[in-house]
């Protein structure tokens, strides 16, 4: 049934007169005629009656009435932007997709800011093993947080904050007995991170047009456990600037600028537009936004900037 025909029909059972249910509705008594008349015709049933100067209800009318009105409160809840998004009661499980350095410094503030609004909303953390795949368009990661590649031309994103790289080390690393220059940068012994097992990337890249090369001693799918390696060894890891200060003192280790010229790194996020006007999904990423940026210093903060292709 069209739905303005059941807007005429209820505002016909509430008001039990043409005339009446007309300005309700904004039309003519003329308009709302034809309508009674074709909703008798659907129904089969006369719904309304002469009663002298008035009309009345028929028994049917009166069964129609109230489930009527409860039907076109739903269509109108179902149609309106946002209707009956209420974070405390929110039972919902989000997908966030991330490296590990990055979900070390996060999960916890993130978790402490969702939890106090919304008690029932649960978390899964994916590593980004599955990163440049099919993953946010089927619909198996919710947000995808990191430096954005590789992604489906319809995604949306938004920049966070750009950052840098810098080396780590143990904090009585012979590496700081002196400055450290990109020739004693390159003469220690390193450990590559990369879940596919490369052992070159853009550092080797600096490196080799200053015609220096460095060893990869040892390679690491994650930056955490690069971390713990450089606190038990000699060897030389990266990390991100600004990221995990105090956990990064605690473990016995230390951060330096590269002595080299690279380019900063932009950290996004990143969800598929099905999502994209879902208050709970909207929600959701508001608070992975605020909780990411709260652990860079702010100066380190980019413009909020959302892309939509």
């Amino acid at each position: 049934m069209d739905l303005n025909l059941l807007r005429a029909l209820d505002a016909l059972l509430q008001e039990n007169s043409v005339t009446r249910a007309a300005e309700r509705l904004g039309t003519s008594p003329a308009a709302a005629s034809r309508n009674l008349a074709r909703l008798r015709r659907a129904v089969g049933d006369p719904l309304l009656v002469r009663a002298g100067q008035e009309m009345v209800p028929t028994p049917r009318a009166l069964e129609l009435r109230e489930e009527v009105s409860a039907l076109l409160r739903g269509c109108d809840n179902v149609l309106r932007p946002g209707a009956g998004f209420d974070a405390a009661h929110l039972r919902r499980t989000f997908t966030v997709q991330t490296a590990d350095l990055l979900l070390v410094g996060l999960a916890g503030a993130l978790t402490d800011r969702i939890h106090t609004e919304a008690p029932t909303v649960d978390v899964v953390f994916l590593p980004d093993s599955v990163e440049g795949g099919p993953a946010l368009r089927q619909g198996w990661v919710d947000v995808e947080l990191g430096v954005l590649g590789h992604l489906d031309p319809e995604i949306r994103t938004q920049q966070l904050t750009r950052t840098t790289m810098v080396g780590i080390a143990r904090c009585d690393h012979p590496l700081f007995d002196g400055p450290i220059d990109a020739r004693r940068f390159a003469a220690a012994d390193h450990i590559g991170i990369s879940r596919h097992g490369k052992r070159l990337g853009p550092i080797d890249t600096a490196l080799a047009e200053l015609g220096l090369r460095r060893r990869i001693a040892v390679v690491v799918p994650g930056h955490t456990s690069a971390m713990m390696l450089a606190r038990d060894t000699d060897l030389v890891a990266l990390t991100l600037a600004d990221w995990l200060p105090a956990t990064i003192s605690a473990l016995g280790l230390r951060t330096f600028p590269l002595p080299l010229d690279m380019a900063s790194i932009e950290i996004g996020m990143a969800w598929h537009p099905r999502n994209s006007a879902d208050p709970a999904h909207r929600w959701f990423r508001d608070h992975l936004a605020a909780a990411a940026l709260a652990q860079w210093t702010p100066a380190e903060r980019a413009p909020h900037r959302t892309t939509t292709p």
